[in-house]
Order: structure tokens, then C-alpha cells, then sequence
């Protein structure tokens, strides 16, 4: 069938507009300003020298060969850069992905190198599956479920399991690999003996100029790359005084030349045990990055950030990714600062980034040589030692002690069984306490707080108005639902019975009552009628729209009466004053009368 002329113009903007949305590419490009390539070259000239022995420290977090960190600050940098919606965010490899890659690889029964290898390669092909299908269906709200107690919990767990997993790299000594800190410091312990003094040496000192060089940067403002540092230093160290021969570990060689194209490996057999990690990793990575690209954009108002295209360009950047020997990626934290305060406007910052990494890979391998391992685990140690949080916790434990419990339990768990087990637990964690709180909440009076027009409970605040025993006001600070019908009617009842025979008017604020079931609904309609038969009124005051609309749909209006529903709860408590002034009046009128 042939559409009408006059329709195809239509049809192309509607093309247009569809291949924008997935390839943000196509807005900003065709805009490109001059005067932004100097804050993009910068910019991407930085992360990139960054990205070379950050990359490499990262991938030994991960249990791979240092050369799969640089294999993975390629192709998703430039899959990223054409399809995310975020012009700062610098994608590649973090250390908590790669703790989790270390952490999940870890417990399965792998029998070589290169069959771990596989794994992780596998590994960011299945995480990109779920992130791009998570993004297709716009489930990108599931990482909400990611509290911050639980995301901080598992963080300092992690953190130590990381810089406790270098152990081996600081004191040039075996150390079986282990996810679980009682172990692994076992397992420390047992070969202490054999500590390499001149890889201890080294490892200390470089833990300690990063930590100086870090401050000073703080202090004055600089950008002075540590980490580069110290590698060049350890390197021209070691191989000056040829300390390998004196048992300090070097990374040895490092295969040259960009990764070639290879279709990972489907291990069908382990597909039920690689799952919970793979979905563990989709989540993290992208809370991880979809919280630091939120974070740049507010300080750039020229775009906008799609959270659920995000997922599709992190889904797509691993997918591509893994077919160049990438093991999974996402956005990082210090990268995307340094990246964003470097000057970066749009996604030509990356490309340049992953310019820097090729052209490494192509030509400078072999100054890596000598590069002691000791220095990349002081590397890893300093950054990850950094991810502990120790003013949250305390914070918790003055304001919210039932998060605290959650934040305890995440990390606790993550350090003693295993870090897919300490999201989950932590997740079922935060669950059960929204549901305890929700299904146990506040139900009392409050009153108007003096010269306001607001109000609060009266048991907690002095400068409230006194109430009347004439009149009852009730608020319940949550949904109203299957969960707390039982609650809220005996609160109710607990509440009439103590006011005594003076009570005539009943307001429910329902301000703070955000969801109505069909349970609520019927106990609502219950208590009308059981007041009206003990000749007291109901009155309900600040519905939102949304529940104001199902007061009327239920039913509910109907039964109290439109002229005794009010959107403030300050004109309820008028209305009822008002016709309680008018009723007293009448009466004492009848009883002259009647003398």
C-alpha cells in the first residue's frame, strides 16, 4: 500500500528523531563546536594516561592479566561515546566490577587461566544482555531497590576484600585466592614468613607518595597523576637494580597490539551459577554510573540524561566490548570527575581517551616490562581503601538505627560469605524493614501548630495548639493497606475511647497517605458507618489528587458526604469548629425557651 506524498516528510522526522534517541551521537555532533575540542583533547588526553595503569591495576583486582584492563578502556569507551546520553560519564574498568568479576569467578571450579579468562569475557557479554534488555523494557527504576545502606555496606565490605586480595602483591608471597576476609587472611597468615622485603618496600613507599601526592593535589588544586607516576618510578627502580632477580614480581610481558575480534565462549553448563553474578554486575554498573552521570548533569543543563538509554549504551559498550576480549565496564567515579574537571564538553573525550589506550597498546607495551606488581596493588589499595565510608554508619546509628542494621548485615555478610550473597541479603533487608515500618506505622492526634496552619503530632511538639476534646484529629504517616487495616482501626478506636463522651467530630488527614487498597477502602467505609452510629462525624481533609479521585471512584464520598471531604486539614478543623459553635448555640437557645 502506497502512503500519501504529503506523509513522507512525517515518516522521515519520525526516523530522524528515533535514530537520535539511539545514537545521541547525531544531536551533538553535527553541532560540534571548535572552541570545545581543547576541553575534549585535554579532558581525554588525562583519562586516558589515567586509564593505562589504572586499566592494569584493575584487571589484577579481577584475577586477569593486566593487558585486559587496557582491552577494556577500549571499545566500550567508544560504543559509550556514540550511544550514551551523559557527554562526561568515562566508561571502563572499575574496581567494584572487577571485585565482583574476582568475587563471582572466584567460587566457581575453573581449572586454567585461560578458561577463567573465557569466564570474565563471558561474563561482560551476559551482564550487557541484561542491561540492554533492561533498557529496551524501561526497567532501568530496578536499581531503586539498591538502597543506600545496602549500596554502602557492600562498598566497605568490598573494599576491604579488594585491598586485602593485594596482600599477595605487597609482600611478594602465594596467597590462595578467597571472597571471604576470614580466609583470605588465613591464608595470609600461613606464608607470611616468606615475605619479599624489597616488594614490601615498595609497596609501602608507593602507598605513601600516592597518599602525599593525593593530598597535595587536594590542597592545590592539581591534577597530577599519581598513579603514572609511580609506575614510571617502579619501573626505572627495579629494572636500574634489577630487583626482579632478587624476587620482586614484574608484570613481565605485555602482549602488544590492539585485541582482535573474538566471539566469546557460551559456557551453556555454568549458565545457572554465571546468572546471579551477571545480574549482580548489570545492576551495580549501571547504579554506579547512572549515579555519577546524574551528579555531571546537573552541572550541565545543555542535555538531557535518559536513565533507560544509558542501560542500552552500558548494555551495548559490554556486548561490543566482549567481543574485543572486554571484561565488564561501566562508568567510574574518579575517571568522570577528573574527566568533567578537565573540560570535557561532549562525547569526543572518550574517543581521544581510547586514542591514548590504542595507541599504547600498538606501541609502548614492552616499558611495562619491569613494572613491579607491588606498585599496582598500592595502586588498587589506596583507591579502594578510599571507598570506606565511615561517616554514613555514624550518621545511621543518631537518625536511623533500622538501616543501620541493614547497612551492618550487607557488610558483614559481604566480608564473611561472599558479595552476591551481601547484595541480596541487604536487599532483603531493605525490603523488610520498608515493610515492617509501612505495615507499623504512626497512628496518632496531631493539632495546629500555634500562629500556623500547619499541623503535627501533639505528643512530639510543645508548640502546638491545646486539642479539644470535642474534637479528634488523626493522621497515619503511610499507605493504608492490607498490611496495617488491623493497626489503623484499633489506633482509631484507642484514640475515640480516649477522648470520652465530649467527641463529636473525627478529621482523618490523610496528607501523608499516599496509597489506598481495596482493603483500606472497605475499613474506611466500615468506620464511617460505625461512627454514624455512635453520632460522631467524619470528616476527611488533604487528599492528594490521586486519592481524592479513588475517595470518589470507591465510593467513599458518596457515603460521608461531598460537603465533608476538604483538600486542608486547617479548613476541616474550621468547618467543624463552625458548626460545633452553631449546635451549642441552638442548644442552650432550647433550653431558654423551654424555661
Amino acid at each position: 500500500m502506497l502512503l500519501p506524498r504529503s506523509l513522507d516528510p512525517l515518516i522521515f522526522a519520525h526516523k530522524n528523531k528515533m535514530f537520535k534517541k539511539i545514537l545521541p551521537i547525531l544531536q551533538w555532533l553535527p553541532n560540534y563546536k571548535k572552541a570545545d575540542f581543547s576541553g575534549d583533547f585535554t579532558a581525554g588526553l588525562t583519562v586516558g594516561i589515567l586509564l593505562i595503569p589504572q586499566g592494569m591495576a584493575y584487571a589484577m583486582i579481577a584475577g586477569l592479566p593486566p593487558v585486559f584492563g587496557l582491552y577494556a578502556a577500549l571499545m566500550p569507551q567508544i560504543i559509550y561515546a556514540v550511544m550514551g546520553t551523559s557527554r562526561q560519564l568515562a566508561v571502563g574498568p572499575v574496581a567494584m566490577d572487577s571485585l565482583l568479576v574476582a568475587a563471582g569467578l572466584g567460587a566457581l571450579s575453573l581449572s586454567s587461566l585461560e578458561s577463567y579468562i573465557a569466564m570474565a569475557v563471558f561474563l561482560a557479554l551476559f551482564m550487557g544482555a541484561i542491561q540492554l534488555l533492561l533498557g529496551m523494557v524501561r526497567l532501568g527504576f530496578l536499581v531503586r531497590f539498591l538502597s543506600k545502606p545496602v549500596i554502602s555496606g557492600f562498598t566497605s565490605g568490598a573494599a576491604i576484600i579488594i585491598g586485602l586480595s593485594q596482600l599477595k602483591h605487597l609482600l611478594g608471597i602465594e596467597i590462595t585466592r578467597s571472597n571471604q576476609v576470614h580466609l583470605l587472611l588465613s591464608n595470609a597468615f600461613k606464608n607470611i614468613h616468606l615475605t619479599n622485603g624489597y616488594a614490601l618496600g615498595i609497596g609501602i613507599t608507593s602507598i605513601v607518595l600516592i597518599s602525599i601526592i593525593k593530598k597535595l593535589n587536594a590542597k592545590y588544586q592539581q591534577r597530577f597523576p599519581a598513579a603514572l607516576a609511580l609506575v614510571v618510578l617502579g619501573v626505572g627502580v627495579v629494572s636500574y637494580f634489577e630487583l626482579n632477580a632478587f624476587g620482586v614480581q614484574i608484570v613481565g610481558k605485555v602482549p602488544g597490539g590492539l585485541p582482535s575480534f573474538q566471539v566469546p565462549k557460551i559456557p551453556l553448563d555454568q549458565l545457572s551459577e554465571l546468572a546471579p553474578i551477571a545480574i549482580t554486575l548489570a545492576l551495580i554498573a549501571f547504579m554506579e554510573a547512572i549515579s555519577v552521570a546524574k551528579a555531571v548533569a546537573e552541572k550541565h543543563p545543555e542535555y538531557a540524561l535518559d536513565p533507560n538509554q544509558e542501560l542500552r549504551a552500558l548494555g551495548t559498550a559490554n556486548i561490543v566490548g566482549a567481543f574485543f576480549q572486554s571484561y565488564p565496564t561501566t562508568g567510574g567515579f574518579s575517571r568522570t570527575a577528573i574527566n568533567e574537571q578537565a573540560g570535557a564538553k561532549t562525547g569526543i573525550a572518550p574517543l581521544i581517551s581510547a586514542a591514548v589506550v590504542g595507541l599504547t597498546l600498538l606501541f609502548l607495551t614492552p616499558l611495562f616490562y619491569y613494572l613491579p606488581n607491588a606498585v599496582l596493588a598500592a595502586i588498587i589499595m589506596v583507591a579502594v581503601f578510599g571507598l570506606i565510608d565511615f561517616t554514613y554508619p555514624i550518621t545511621l546509628y543518631k537518625t536511623q538505627k533500622e538501616e543501620l542494621a541493614v547497612l551492618l548485615l550487607t557488610f558483614v555478610t559481604t566480608l564473611t560469605v561472599g558479595m552476591t550473597a551481601g547484595i541480596l541479603l541487604g536487599v532483603l533487608g531493605s525490603l523488610w524493614v520498608l515493610l515492617y515500618q509501612i505495615s507499623t506505622p504512626k497512628v496518632g492526634e496531631i493539632a495546629r501548630m500555634k500562629n500556623s496552619n500547619a499541623f503535627t503530632e501533639v505528643d512530639r511538639f510543645a508548640g502546638v495548639t491545646k486539642p479539644q476534646d470535642t474534637l479528634l484529629i488523626l493522621r497515619m504517616d503511610a499507605p493504608l493497606f492490607f498490611g496495617n487495616v488491623s493497626l489503623f482501626r484499633s489506633a482509631v478506636s484507642e484514640n475515640i475511647q480516649r477522648k470520652g463522651a465530649a467527641l463529636q467530630w473525627v478529621i482523618l488527614s490523610m496528607e501523608t497517605m499516599s496509597y489506598l487498597d481495596s482493603s483500606g477502602v472497605d475499613l474506611l467505609k466500615q468506620l464511617i458507618v460505625a461512627l454514624q452510629q455512635k453520632k460522631l462525624q467524619l470528616l476527611f481533609s488533604g487528599a492528594t489528587t490521586p486519592m481524592n479521585a479513588l475517595l470518589h471512584s470507591s465510593g467513599i464520598v458518596a457515603l460521608v458526604g461531598e460537603e465533608n471531604v476538604f483538600l486542608e486539614t486547617h479548613e476541616a478543623e474550621a468547618y467543624a469548629q463552625t458548626k460545633q459553635t452553631v449546635h451549642v448555640y441552638k442548644k442552650k437557645t432550647t433550653a431558654l425557651k423551654k424555661k
